[in-house]
């Protein structure tokens, strides 16, 4: 028997008109199906659709100023080598990068899903790129677009296939398989911002370090491997409370920012109005902070033209250096932000050559935290090792020779061999 024969016909049950029934269903669980909504077609699966983004404005931040500084220089000039913040919670880490996406330039981006660009087929031919970027450059059409830089968040659950990528099984379309565009590689030409960085796993971190350093990397799955790039400048924050950074990483940051709460009450209770005035109608607020947002972008895009001709001449890097040395600072990396961040400074107060005023506005942020105790008692242990050897290097020549010391003890050796 049937599940048909084991209910009376819809019709029968109730005494409604034919016309009334919308479906005709043969069974109890077609009826269930159909109001659960199982027999509804699968709805297609759209990437990239965000709720509209209206962060708090970065100019209405109160306070913060060498945190919305060094965040400026670092859109500005990314050689900086990016931006970590260290604080306690709630004093608007978080906000203030988040809030510069509003005055984030624009750049040219690949339209493509693979990030297929046309310096890759320049380097390395029409096969490096995608069938239908392949198709595209034929036709002339551009593989890019003008796009604002983007805000690449990386949660802390993000596992290890999501920050490098992994195989997309999509790519069978083209007939081969493919990586699949991981988090590092979205980041390409975009701020990549990671929240809590102190708290990542080790594998990530070291991930990160080697895309920061080589503005590339490489996945390897199996038979199948894809190389992107990964030129992204790198944000993050921590609170000293919840972990220590690892120094490898705190090495790659170029400008360190110690935020602090506010000290001021009317500045506390300013900053209260601002966010309750935020919440309350978040396009208003935003609408009167436009003006002054507009300019900033593009006072921006200007210093970032006029980067290129900024130049710090020898009588203000030499004493730079000597200061740098007498800190007792090793790594190469204090003078490189120091330098790349004060020529920001200048090109932003519309100047070609940095000046020492330029270097101190930025010094604070760009040489703490860089000197190493542990390094310094290491070189301590083994100093008395270093003495012993030049000692042992110093009377090298004036040892006495084997054949020497024994002709002073009035023996001869052949003799010896002759008596024997």
């Amino acid at each position: 028997m049937t599940e048909s024969e084991d209910l009376p016909p819809l019709e029968e049950e109730k005494s409604e008109p034919k016309e009334r029934v919308a479906h005709q269903f043969r069974t109890l669980r077609e009826l269930v199906d159909h109001v659960s909504g199982k027999d509804l077609p699968p709805v297609p699966a759209q990437e990239g659709l965000l709720l509209e983004a209206l962060p708090f404005p970065f100019l209405a931040i109160v306070g913060q100023q060498e945190m919305k500084l060094a965040l400026l220089l670092s859109l500005i000039n990314p050689a900086v080598g990016g931006v970590l913040l260290v604080g306690p919670r709630g004093t608007a880490k978080t906000t203030a990068v988040r809030s510069v996406l509003d005055i984030l330039p624009q750049v040219e981006r690949s339209t493509c899903r693979y990030g297929c660009l046309p310096e890759d087929i320049e380097a390395g031919g029409i096969s490096a790129v995608c069938p239908e970027c392949a198709k595209k450059y034929a036709e002339g059409i551009p593989l890019t677009a003008p796009d604002r830089v983007r805000l690449i968040e990386l949660p802390l659950n993000a596992r290890i296939e999501d920050v490098v990528g992994g195989i997309d099984e999509r790519a069978a379309d083209h007939e081969r398989k493919r990586v699949r565009r991981g988090i590092l590689a979205q980041s390409d030409k975009n701020l990549l911002y990671i929240d809590e960085i102190n708290l990542l796993g080790n594998d990530i971190v070291d991930a990160i370090l080697d895309a920061a350093a080589q503005g590339s990397y490489t996945v390897r799955r199996g038979p199948v491997s894809a190389t992107y790039r990964a030129r992204f400048v790198l944000i993050g924050s921590m609170n000293p409370e919840e972990g220590r950074l690892r120094p490898q990483i705190l090495d790659r940051f170029g400008l360190r920012v110690m935020v602090r709460g506010l000290e001021e009450a009317s500045a506390r209770l300013d900053a209260y109005r601002r966010v309750q005035n935020y919440l309350n109608n978040p396009r208003a607020f935003i609408g009167e902070f436009a003006e002054e947002m507009n300019a900033a972008r593009e006072e921006i895009m200007s210093a970032r033209t006029r980067l290129k001709t900024v130049i710090i001449p020898d009588k203000v890097a030499k004493p730079a250096i000597q200061l740098i040395q007498k800190m007792g600072i090793d790594s190469l990396r204090a003078e490189l932000t120091w330098f790349e961040s004060a020529r920001a400074y200048a090109a932003a107060e519309n100047r070609d050559e940095v000046t020492f005023d330029d270097l101190r506005a930025v010094a604070p942020m760009a040489l703490r935290l860089r000197r190493s105790q542990f390094m310094d008692d290491y070189f301590k242990d083994r100093s008395g090792e270093e003495k012993e050897v030049e000692g042992l290097l110093d009377k090298l020549g004036h040892l006495p020779s084997r054949k020497q010391s024994t002709k002073k003890k009035g023996s001869n050796p052949k003799r010896r061999t002759e008596k024997k």
